[in-house]
């Protein structure tokens, strides 16, 4: 097996040969200047081979499409080279170059590369070429051409210092250093600005080189880590002569127009980019363009026609700086002694050459018929002065000053510098003499350039680990001067930001979502939150809030319109009763006083004040007290003056009953007190085992979907409330009974009827009352009230209000005792004629006195009669007889 220097040595031969076999080293390289050392330059000043697709032997290549862009970056190193041997930097040592051309095309530039190797045809005496003059290269502006040339430079370690191109991997390129940042700082700069605009669904087109695909994969990594989505990733061909690059170019404008991106990245060359704009301008296309370094500074972009219709465009940059001197060596442009430059003498000769394109341009312009003279793309370098000036390559203007953005070639004067300084560590320069020795191999070089640390235009410049200079990046925004447009931060997001009061659900694709509402007691106060947020306690929140407050108590407060009706009808209630105890204190001597019950009436006003005053519990803020005094009052309070109705509707039963002995079997339970006591005793044993055992209380009541609290007595289990409504119902259907029996007492003093549509009131509401509470839970409390209302007007309407009609406008003649009683008589003359009708109403035999009872019975006195007047009149001041 060979050893590695001899492996090296044949290599490096067998591909010179192949290169050498072909006779086209000519035109191979462009530029060159002798010196006592050497830098070698690879740069693509040609941007296309020409028909690249159709070579099928080993032909010379046809560059075609002049880049002054990369042609000033390569008068840049000129020009920093001349300033180094000016300067003294390197005392007694003068720096050559010597440039190549790899027109962007990676098989072109290894052949300039192993051209350059062969310069003095040494290439092949030794693999460490420590004699040979070209010590390190500067190159190449594509990573994908650099990929290439930095394969062939690690044979012999020549350093290799680019200023465009990110080959990160120091095992497959060892000898590759940079000026520039790591691509993955752009990468992540990129998708950082993306979130920082919110810019979560982004187009990317990329090229096919290794740049683009590089570039691609980092921000896409970069992307999915801070939450940016594409929504489409295109990819055009990197070579400009592709057959199908004008096809691609199309499409990809159609995939632009037809997405929902607002956003695109293109991480193109410039070329590229160009070729994309034009379709954008012709389709009146408007996005926000993000541009990777290779087209972020382009002044050929930037004076497109119609460039300010395609939107905003942002991008990032290496950081730039000035270059002293390199203006004025632009404007007067000259090949230097011993240098051959054919690049400058290209450039010339189409800034001023004259060609039969420029002669027919120029016609057309000094034609008398207004006619439109197109210029050719051909001829965009092309001066006033073409086809004016005997000499060509002696003419110069300011063209390039303004053509190219001159702060973008910073990286060239750094890469120049960091040999030279370099080179002044190996050779041990002072300030009048380098000491050290000028066959140095390349690799010590690339060793030294990897430790430099240098101070350039105030700032420290340096490799690291990488290779990679820690520079940074510029953001640019382009400014559109002509119409002077403020920027406008535009959107472009797959779905639209959720607003407070929602959250996002994520879809299949991350940048994608679902704006939900909310949650009841939950809230989002921002916009786009992944999980809504709980409620802090005593605060709640409906579906969709963007706050939580704190819940409002529901009640029958005082100032609502059923609260104001409720007292305003028991303040009337109040006030109706007043007035009746007034008019019955004042005809308390009366008849009519005497049989409403008399006395009674004071107790039966008594239960109703009571029963009115329940109605007042029933509003405001209730409590577990309220809940229990309010039912308690109610139903003590009407059993009363229901127990009272009783007692009348009995009394009446009992005076005209036709069967004697069952009246007197029923007199005996005829006592007021006691049915009244026992009566209101029995609801009150009601009430205190329902207050022991079941008791009504206080019951929040919070549903999800409202932001009230609903403050509700709930009456226990509701057994008590039932029995308790049950027994007043009972005695409330005892005494329509009772009344309906007596119903044919004489119509003037009658109180069957008024008993009877009381108690039907009664029972009606209370049966209407029982559907509507069990259905309006909310309105229970206003339902009972106004059942309760309705109930006490019904006995103050049937009860006390035909009394004091009559104590105040009745005729004394027609309410005294002696009339009530002479009806009395009649009436139950009439009723006994019936049964027995040989009744005479004069006296003696037949009479009324002396009556015998058909069937043989003894004479029976007429003081039962009298027993039914003191029946009725019981109550009443005096008695009378007949």
């Amino acid at each position: 097996m060979l050893p590695w220097g001899n492996r090296c040595i044949l290599i490096v031969t067998l591909l010179w040969d192949l290169v050498s076999c072909c006779d086209y080293t000519e035109s191979t390289c462009g530029a060159r200047r002798p010196g006592d050392i050497m830098i070698g330059v690879l740069s693509s000043c040609h941007t296309k081979v020409d028909a690249l697709h159709e070579r099928i032997q080993p032909e010379k290549f046809n560059c075609t499409e002049f880049d002054i862009r990369t042609f000033v970056k390569i008068l840049a190193i000129i020009h920093t080279i001349d300033t180094i041997n000016d300067s003294g930097f390197l005392p007694g040592i003068h720096l050559g170059y010597v440039i190549c051309d790899t027109c962007a095309d990676a098989s072109k530039a290894i052949q300039s590369a192993l051209h350059m190797l062969s310069i003095n045809n040494t290439m092949a005496s030794q693999c460490d070429l420590a004699e040979h003059p070209l010590k390190a290269i500067i190159g190449a502006r594509y990573s994908e051409v650099s990929i290439a040339m930095a394969r062939l430079l690690a044979l012999s370690m020549v350093p290799q210092v680019s200023t465009r191109a990110t080959l990160d991997d120091k095992l497959r390129f060892p000898s590759f250093l940079r000026t520039i940042p790591s691509d993955i700082h752009q990468t992540r700069a990129l998708a950082h600005l993306m979130a920082h605009f919110d810019w979560n669904w982004v187009g990317v087109v990329s090229g096919d080189d290794d740049y683009g695909t590089v570039a691609l994969q980092n921000f896409l990594k970069e992307a999915q880590d801070r939450q940016v989505c594409t929504a489409f990733q295109e990819v055009l061909p990197h070579y400009l002569g592709h057959d199908d690059i004008d096809r691609r170019i199309r499409e990809v404008a159609e995939q632009i127009q037809s997405s929902k991106a607002e956003v695109v990245l293109l991480i193109l060359k410039g070329q590229l980019v160009e070729k994309l704009f034009k379709v954008m301008i012709r389709k009146r296309i408007s996005r926000t363009w993000i541009a990777s370094d290779s087209w972020s500074m382009s002044r050929t972009l930037a004076r497109m026609s119609g460039i300010n219709k395609i939107g905003d465009i942002f991008g990032f940059h290496f950081i730039s700086g000035q270059n002293p001197g390199f203006e004025n060596f632009l404007k007067n442009l000259t090949i230097g002694t011993g240098a051959v430059n054919r690049f400058i003498e290209e450039y010339k000769d189409l800034r001023f050459g004259c060609s039969p394109e420029v002669q027919k341009h120029q016609a057309c312009l000094n034609s008398t018929h207004t006619v439109q003279c197109p210029l050719p793309d051909s001829l965009r370098l092309k001066s006033e002065l073409a086809c004016k000036v005997p000499d060509p390559q002696k003419a110069n203007d300011d063209f390039l000053t303004h053509a190219v953005d001159l702060n973008v070639v910073y990286s060239e004067k750094v890469a120049t510098w960091s040999i030279a300084h370099a080179l002044r560590a190996l050779l041990k320069c002072n300030h009048t003499i380098c000491s050290g020795e000028r066959n140095l191999p390349p690799w010590k070089l690339l060793q030294q350039l990897k430790k430099i640390n240098f101070t350039l235009d105030k700032r420290q410049f340096f490799f690291d680990d990488s290779g990679s200079s820690a520079s940074g990046y510029d953001l640019i925004k382009w400014v559109k001067r002509e119409d002077g447009r403020y920027f406008e931060i535009p959107v472009s997001k797959c779905s639209e930001s959720c607003p407070p009061g929602t959250s996002k659900k994520i879809s299949t694709i991350s940048c994608c979502h679902n704006c939900s509402e909310c949650e009841e007691g939950t809230y989002t106060n921002v916009s786009n939150l992944h999980n809504c947020l709980k409620c802090p306690n005593g605060t709640w929140s409906l579906r969709g809030w963007r706050e939580c407050q704190p819940r409002t108590e529901n009640y029958l407060r005082w100032n609502e319109p059923f609260a104001v009706s409720f007292l305003a009808a028991t303040g009337i209630g109040f006030l109706h009763l007043f007035s009746i105890l007034i008019i019955l204190l004042k005809g308390s001597q009366s008849v009519v006083f005497k049989v409403a019950g008399g006395k009674l009436c004071f107790v039966m006003i008594a239960g109703l004040v009571v029963s009115f005053s329940a109605v007042v519990l029933f509003v405001g803020r209730p409590n577990d007290h309220i809940c229990r005094s309010r039912q308690t009052m109610y139903g003590l309070g009407f059993t009363l003056t229901v127990s009272c109705i009783l007692v009348k509707a009995f009394r009446t039963f009992l005076a005209f009953l036709g069967d004697r002995n069952q009246q007197h079997m029923l007199n005996k339970f005829y006592n007021p007190p006691v049915i009244i006591i026992c009566g209101t005793a029995i609801q009150g044993l009601i009430c205190l085992f329902w207050l022991v055992f079941d008791s009504p209380k206080l019951e929040r009541r919070i549903r999800r979907q409202t932001m009230t609290i609903e403050l509700q007595c709930i009456e226990g289990s509701n057994w008590g409330f039932c029995i308790m409504l049950s027994y007043i119902a009972l005695l409330a259907i005892i005494c329509f009974i009772l009344a309906f029996k007596g119903r044919k007492v004489p119509q003037r003093f009658n109180e069957t009827g008024y008993i009877i549509f009381s108690m039907i009131i009664y029972l009606f509401v209370w049966i209407c009352f029982i559907p509507i509470y069990v259905t309006k839970i909310q309105q229970r409390s206003a339902v009972q009230a106004s059942a309760i209302v309705v109930s006490n007007f019904g006995i103050i309407f049937c009860h006390f209000f035909p009394k004091c009609y009559m104590i105040l406008c009745k005729k004394k003649k027609d309410i005294s005792s002696q009339a009530y009683l002479n009806s009395i008589r009649i009436y139950s003359i009439n009723s006994m004629s019936k049964e027995l009708p040989d009744i005479s109403l004069d006296s003696g035999e037949g009479s009324l006195d002396t009556v015998v009872s058909s069937n043989g019975n003894s004479e029976m006195n007429i003081s039962w009669q009298k027993e039914l007047c003191f029946v009725i009149l019981e109550n009443t001041a005096s008695a009378h007889t007949h």
